[in-house]
Order: structure tokens, then sequence, then C-alpha cells
């Protein structure tokens, strides 16, 4: 039997030279999965190459690649590339973004997410099979792609997703919902969209944790994190949904009026403990179970360590699974 999975985020706090050790020394210590991360740092797909070749079963994910910066060609070559490289153990995270990382940074329009996503899906089920695909999507239109290379080992494919509409794509023509920035409690409202596709959809959840035992420190440093994202305005729209409007509508208010000193005093603690998990060790390990009891099926962790000069990975191993 397979262990439970455990995965980690990458880039790790160190030159991508030293990743290969690192990696093995996570292995080791009992994380089954490395996913990474594409904001504005390293790309989404370097870093698992890094990691297939440094350890032969390790499982891989994008989480997530937007079909906004790279063209829907581009896209299925490279993840048939990594495919190629790790048969059988790699996971295509795709999702829209946000409008600063598409519209800002990329020069392209944040424009119909939903579709977007959708035809990307559709177009990248084709191209992995082989097809030669001519078709006008909604959203863009691909004449006469074939890869020549398809993947032996289709990668499964899933969806970022964040409200009912999405979460139900990621159910209906994905393999499953990869989720960020929710509680564990949050779990539980959204895994059902994502179910309606069928019960053995995969749940991927990036969580947060800061293993700081010094709450006042822990909390200054999520809501400077929650300030970065939660004013981005699908992730605001998120949480409005989820039913946090009333709670964070003074910290949104500052933010706008360009006060970001009141904004960060106005993030309620009761916020920064849902959304965050932080603690020793033990207490962090425990908030992370309870993620997967409420239905995620691979809890990935962005582990926060603000020491500096730490050890890139002394925190990960203290909250490893052999670490119980």
């Amino acid at each position: 039997m397979s262990p439970p999975a455990h995965g980690i985020t990458v880039p790790l706090n160190a030159p991508l030279a030293e990743h290969p050790r690192l990696i093995r020394e996570l292995r080791t210590a009992g994380y089954t999965d490395i996913w990474s991360a594409e904001v504005d740092g390293l790309d989404g797909f370097t870093p698992l190459t890094v990691a297939a070749l440094a350890d032969p079963e390790v499982r891989l994910g994008t989480a997530i690649v937007s079909p906004y910066t790279r063209g829907p060609a581009t896209l299925a070559m490279t993840a048939a590339a990594l495919a190629e490289v790790a048969p059988g153990r790699f996971r295509l995270g795709v999702g829209a973004g946000s409008a600063p990382i598409v519209e800002s940074w990329n020069g392209a329009s944040f424009d119909r997410p939903y579709q977007r996503v959708r035809d990307t899906v559709r177009f990248l089920r084709a191209a992995f099979a082989g097809e030669k695909v001519t078709e006008k999507y909604e959203t863009f239109a691909v004449r006469g792609f074939r890869l020549s290379r398809p993947p032996q080992s289709p990668p499964p494919i899933l969806v970022a997703a964040l409200r009912p509409g999405m979460l139900r794509l990621a159910g209906r023509e994905a393999d499953g919902a990869i989720l960020n920035w929710l509680s564990a409690e949050d779990v539980k409202r959204v895994v059902p969209y994502v179910h309606e596709g069928g019960p053995d959809k995969e749940i991927v959840a990036r969580i947060f944790v800061l293993p700081i035992e010094d709450r006042d420190t822990a909390r200054a440093i999520g809501r400077r994190m929650i300030t970065s994202y939660l004013t981005v305005p699908v992730y605001a729209d998120f949480h409005r949904w989820l039913g946090r409007g009333e709670e964070l509508a003074p910290m949104w208010a500052a933010w706008a009026e360009g006060d970001r000193k009141r904004a960060l005093e106005l993030v309620p603690d009761a916020v920064v403990d849902d959304l965050i998990v932080h603690g020793s060790p033990a207490k962090c390990r425990a908030g992370i179970a309870r993620y997967v009891e409420a239905g995620v099926t691979v809890p990935v962790l962005a582990v926060v360590d603000p020491r500096p000069n730490a050890d890139p990975i002394e925190a990960a191993l203290a909250l490893a699974p052999t670490a119980g």
C-alpha cells in the first residue's frame, strides 16, 4: 500500500542546484509529493524536473501554471516533456491565476477565466491523446497541432478552483481540484462541488504553515501574507462567498484607501488562525491532519520560516510524517 500523500512546495529557499540533495532528505522524512508554485520566483516546471531526476519515485505536480502565460501548444509540449521524465508520477495543475500575474506581469488580458481554463483542459485532453487538434474554442483557436511525442502516461489534469463554477469544472472535466487560501473547515464546503463529478476526484490543498510557537510573531507574519493575497479580487470574492466578508471588510476598505499599515492592523486574529497553521510542530501536524479529515487527499505544505539564514528544510523536516 502506498504511504499517505504528504507534499511540500518548491522552489525551496535554496539555489536550485542544491534541490536534489534537499529533496532526497525530504523524501527520507516521508514527503511523497513535490508541488511547484509559479508566481514571481522560478517557473512551475524546472524545479519539478530537478526533483524528478533527484528521486525516481517522488510524485510531482504544478500548482499552478496558467493558460494565459503559455500558448496552448507550448503548455502541452512542456507538460509532455515532464510526463516523459517522470511517467505516471506527474499531475498537471492549471488555473487562471489572477489579474496582477496575467495582466501586470505578462501583458495578457485576464478575460473569461472560467472559459479559458475549460477550453485549455479540453485541448490538453486531446493533445495528450495524440490527436491532431483543429478546433475553434470559445477563448482561442488551434489549427493542425499534434504532439509528435504524446506522453505514454498522460498526466492527470487538475484545476485550481475557488468558487462553485470552477469547482464543478474541476470535478466534471478534470481529474480533481487544487485549493488554496482556505481553512480546514472551508474544505468541507468546497469539496462537495468537486465530488459532483465523482467521488474519486483528487483534492490537493496548499496549506500555509508557520511552525512558530510565538503566537504574536506568527500572527504578524500571517497578516502580511493575508493582505498580500486576499486583497486580490479573485481571493476577496472567494472569501466573501465563504462568509468572511464582514470580518475582512475593514481591512479591504483600508487597503483600497492606500493605508497599508491600517489594513494590516485590521486583519482579525481569528482569520489568521483559520487560514494559516501555526504553533509548535506537533500543533501544526494536528492542524494539517484536520485538512485531510475534511477531504483533502494531498496536503501540500508551504512552509514559512522567518529565521534569517535558516536551514532551507529544517522546518519542513520538523513537520514531516516521520517527525511525529
